[in-house]
């Protein structure tokens, strides 16, 4: 270890970080060791980032507001509070946008078309209006976002815990690289943070078993038939592509809504904002979150669970229990089709009136409300399925994500783990919530949703900054 005689003084430090090259200073140690949790070699030079490192942890880094994440939320954060003149970091534990880099598969489209999956101030340069960014332009359209509003970003920094300062208003968070203090701190993780996979099927079968979040594509896949858990929004996707590149898919479809792609030449986020679907409301955070059947692929398709059997997908209702080889599933195919039917017409039903009461110009489009006839998987549904005997080599979960904040040591949370906030505002002083599903309207996960939300978050910080101001802690 290192001796204190050889541990630099904090204001040598402060020097050195400020004015040192690599050949200018050392620490001189009799045996290599740490300083304050950074490892030193004997007589090895620092340079100036590493001399900041142990500068943060030798002494807390004081900010105004913390926002950790460096996704959409974070950044539409850090924009509004830039506006504002308020001062501010970001910390993100991997890069900028860091889930769509590095947990999404490679063919990943937006769901919505680029005039309306951005912000409001900055558009896709390289696409057409109508047409659905790529994962990889959706990471550089936030980087150049980035960039653009100079947002503060410190990557590759991870919030191990946060919690109330012990000595006095304020939060602490404390780091991989150091600990910082802050007034307000926004918590900008976003709803995709822990893959949901039920145990149902046990790990040492024989079949691997990956969530959505892990799928890349199909070549990374063992030779055989696939079976997708999930209809939503990534399942089908992933079927389908499955599909594409000649493997057998099965299917297990649970309760969703199924949206039109477009109706009436109108994109079906277009609908939904002229129906004042977007700003719909819950009557508490929390609420649980519906499954949606939507593509961006190939274009933008209407997803119709009935063409994919045409296609050679195997339907299966609910996945239920397993045992010897055998999963067994819900008799509840049809009906959850059905429903997602209900949905999808009632869709179209609501954009007919809508155009009726405006007077729009709109042509119709009878047919989009025929609905074919059940293919045999759904008329005669497979209610259980022998693994080995169908060729499954690969279970795919599509099962979403859940909430994940252990590191979080405040009392903000319900009996079920579930932030408790009014519109992001927590119950705890100066902490915040962002990016969440149904954080304040149906919007808010979404991009431009999102921004709108930092908007409220920003006025509320700024507010509190100068209460603050006005009546300073005095205990």
């Amino acid at each position: 270890m290192i001796h204190s005689a050889h541990v630099p003084s904090l204001r040598f430090l402060n020097y050195a970080a400020r004015n040192a090259t690599l050949s200018q200073y050392v620490i001189l140690t009799d045996d290599p060791g740490t300083v304050n949790g950074t490892q030193v070699q004997s007589h090895r030079a620092l340079t100036k980032s590493a001399l900041a490192v142990i500068l943060r942890r030798m002494s807390p880094e004081q900010v105004e507001t913390l926002i950790i994440g460096a996704g959409q939320a974070g950044l539409a954060m850090s924009e509004h509070l830039s506006q504002r003149r308020a001062p501010h970091l970001i910390v993100e534990r991997g890069r900028i946008a860091e889930r769509w880099r590095s947990e999404r598969w490679d063919s990943l489209v937006a769901n919505g078309p680029a005039w309306h999956d951005r912000f409001p101030n900055m558009t896709f340069s390289d696409i057409d209006a109508d047409s659905f960014a790529t994962r990889d332009q959706i990471v550089e359209y936030f980087d150049a976002y980035a960039r653009q509003i100079a947002a503060p970003v410190r990557c590759g920094v991870e919030v191990t815990v946060l919690h109330q300062k012990a000595d006095g208003p304020g939060l602490r968070a404390e780091t991989t690289e150091g600990v910082i203090d802050a007034t307000n701190v926004v918590v900008a993780t976003g709803p995709f943070q822990r893959p949901l996979v039920p145990t149902v099927v046990p790990a040492d079968i024989g079949i691997a078993q990956i969530h959505s979040a892990a799928y890349r594509n199909p070549t990374q896949l063992r030779e055989g038939a696939v079976l997708v858990i999930g209809a939503g929004s990534s399942g089908v996707q992933i079927a389908d592509e499955l599909l594409r590149a000649g493997r057998r898919v099965y299917l297990s479809v649970g309760p969703h809504n199924r949206p039109p792609r477009r109706y009436r030449g109108r994109d079906f986020v277009w609908w939904l904002g002229v129906l004042g679907e977007w700003d719909v409301k819950v009557g508490a955070p929390g609420t649980e979150h519906v499954t949606i059947a939507v593509s961006g692929a190939h274009g933008g398709r209407t997803v119709d669970f009935r063409e994919l059997a045409a296609r050679g997908i195997t339907l299966l209702g609910s996945t239920g229990t397993f045992k010897e080889g055998v999963i067994r599933f819900l008799s509840d195919l049809g009906k959850n089709i059905a429903l997602g039917d209900a949905n999808y017409l009632s869709m179209l039903n609501a954009a007919d009136a809508y155009v009726t009461q405006k007077g729009l110009d709109l042509p119709g489009e009878p047919d989009a409300h025929k609905i074919q006839p059940d293919p045999p998987c759904m008329t005669n549904p497979f209610l259980e399925l022998n693994l080995a005997a169908a060729g499954i080599t690969t279970i795919i979960w599509a099962t979403g994500y859940a909430l994940d904040f252990d590191w979080l040591k405040v009392n903000a949370f319900d009996a079920k783990g579930r932030p408790m906030h009014q519109r992001g505002v927590s119950t705890v002083a100066g902490l915040y919530f962002l990016g969440l599903a149904w954080l304040s309207r149906r919007a808010s996960p979404f991009i431009w949703g999102v921004w709108h939300d930092a908007e409220y978050l920003a006025d509320h910080i700024l507010g509190r900054n100068r209460s603050e101001m006005r009546c300073p802690d005095t205990n």
